[in-house]
């Protein structure tokens, strides 16, 4: 398990995690945002030709 104790104790290893958290979490809604954007610019394009049209 994960020992939390030292998180929530407060100090510089706190802040560590929670600016490592925060990275994870911004770089997930980077990826989210720019996939849906390629998405939304090549989708048909890419279902048509896997349909052969």
């Amino acid at each position: 398990m994960v020992d939390l104790a030292g998180v929530t104790a407060g100090g510089a290893g706190s802040v560590d995690a929670a600016v490592l958290i925060g990275a994870v979490l911004l770089e997930a809604v980077l990826l989210y945002v720019g996939y849906g954007a390629v998405e939304q610019v090549f989708g048909h394009r890419v279902v048509d030709r896997l349909k052969g049209e």
